[in-house]
């Protein structure tokens, strides 16, 4: 009589036991956002090369939230030439707060567009400081494009979807992209093949060294597309410098993308691209510039097509980061930058001393670049800094065989072009006193890190 009450209590117990350890052991579910703001300046206000004349199309920041059982991820890239120093540092910023969430979970890209913004108050400062304010800078734009990015990215977070499965697929781009640097019989650079380029030996070149895979990665709920990053490095220049702004072709491509897919999100994002561009197959003409989107939209297509879909789980997910100190260039000198910014050189050379001068103040003070990834099971999305060479892109791809790794680029533009440490010995712009402000032993700090976070 005694023992069925006790019997009773027991299996309750159990059962009660069972579900509270099985509810603490579950994860909880992955959920995605989406946002998009308008990041197109006003007509007058500087971009890359002259102030916007006019709006062709509109330049865009967008990107997604990811939220699971550990502090919210967010990737986001603009359609702008570049973010760097403080500007990057206060785009993550606030968005982490927005997202609730810390900045080193946010990563932020710029697409690399050369008739877009530039984002860095640093600079801005230094330009201020010698006379030269609102020359290259609209900063009541920049912050105001930030607020309205942070608050896009709050009020996602309301009509986040669940996600199930992850969709990869990938496809070649077919005459877009080829190297940059064409290398002489003495080992240095011979030819220098510019984003548009009319030089017949130019154009005559083999493509050289670039990825041509075009990454698709997309999050599904069931059978509910939600959301499609698409990979792909090259510089995006069909032709530019007039001030006549736009997404170029990639956005183009992108944009056209979207519609086909009744409004599905879509997130382009710039490979290692500093040494590649669609020289070999551009002439700069106005006509390239549709063949090169409709080249584009091809490969984005293809790869959708492509997608082979897996389930995924918090258990699949996992965030990595890293802070690097990138070893300055010794061609960065505190009384030569400032003296050649109180002199009456060019606005052109004073810009460029006050880009550099940035940069090395950014890094005397111990601001270290970020080093990211988003592993979802057997996908790597790898965030890195700079304008970067294709060569970091593949050796990555080779530390991952049989998985796949993709890459972007352009999320700290301060740092400038980052070449290979070869390639300093080489010649060429792209590893130029003007255009590097890191050393040729950048490579071994960015690989070593490379290396560690995709373990």
């Amino acid at each position: 009589m005694i023992k069925k009450p006790f019997q009773s209590i027991s299996i309750v117990s159990i059962i009660g036991l069972f579900l509270f350890f099985s509810c603490e052991e579950s994860p909880e579910p992955i959920r995605i956002s989406t946002f998009r703001v308008n990041a197109t300046p006003p007509i007058g206000s500087p971009v890359a090369y002259a102030p916007a004349r006019q709006i062709l199309d509109s330049l865009s920041a967008r990107g997604i939230v990811i939220l699971s059982d550990e502090k919210p991820i967010v990737i986001c890239v603009v359609d702008w030439l570049g973010i760097a120093n403080e500007g990057l540092e206060k785009w993550k910023e606030n968005i982490a707060i927005a997202a609730n969430t810390t900045p080193n979970r946010v990563s932020v890209h710029a697409l690399h567009q050369h008739d877009g913004v530039r984002g860095d108050f640093t600079t801005a400062g230094i330009l201020e400081e010698y006379g030269l304010g609102g020359t290259r800078y609209d900063i009541p734009f920049l912050n105001k494009v930030i607020q309205n990015v942070a608050n896009a990215v709050s009020a996602s977070l309301e009509s986040a979807k669940p996600v199930t499965h992850l969709g990869f697929g990938k496809a070649k781009v077919e005459k877009v992209a080829s190297n940059r640097r064409i290398l002489g019989d003495d080992g240095k650079v011979a030819i220098i093949r510019w984003s548009k380029s009319t030089d017949s030996l130019a154009i005559a070149a083999p493509e050289g060294l670039i990825d041509p895979w075009l990454k698709s990665v997309s999050f599904w709920d069931g059978d509910n597309p939600i959301a499609v990053l698409t990979y792909y490095a090259t510089h995006p220049q069909s032709y530019y410098g007039e001030g006549d702004v736009t997404s170029e072709f990639v956005g183009i491509a992108r944009e056209a993308r979207q519609k086909t897919l009744e409004g599905l999100p879509h997130i382009h994002l710039n490979g290692a691209s500093g040494n590649v561009a669609a020289g070999k197959y551009n002439d700069g003409s106005v006509e390239m510039r549709p063949i090169l989107a409709n080249r584009m939209e091809l490969a984005m297509k293809k790869a959708w097509e492509n997608t082979q879909k897996t389930p995924l789980s918090s258990e699949n997910l996992e965030w990595k980061s890293i802070e690097v100190l990138l070893p300055m260039g010794e061609h960065l000198v505190e009384d030569d930058l400032k003296a050649i910014l109180s002199s009456d050189s060019s606005s052109d050379a004073k810009f460029i001393a006050a880009k550099h001068l940035a940069w090395l103040l950014h890094t005397k003070a111990g601001k270290k670049a970020n080093v990211s990834v988003l592993h979802l099971d057997k996908v790597w999305l790898l965030n890195l800094p700079g304008e970067l060479f294709i060569e970091y892109q593949i050796a990555a791809q080779e530390l991952r065989p049989g998985e796949e790794v993709c890459t972007a680029a352009y999320e700290e533009y301060g740092a400038g072009y980052i070449g290979t440490e070869i390639a300093y010995s080489q010649g060429g712009y792209e590893t130029s006193e003007r255009a590097s402000r890191v050393s040729p032993q950048v490579e071994g700090v960015l690989m070593k890190a490379i290396r560690e976070i995709l373990k």
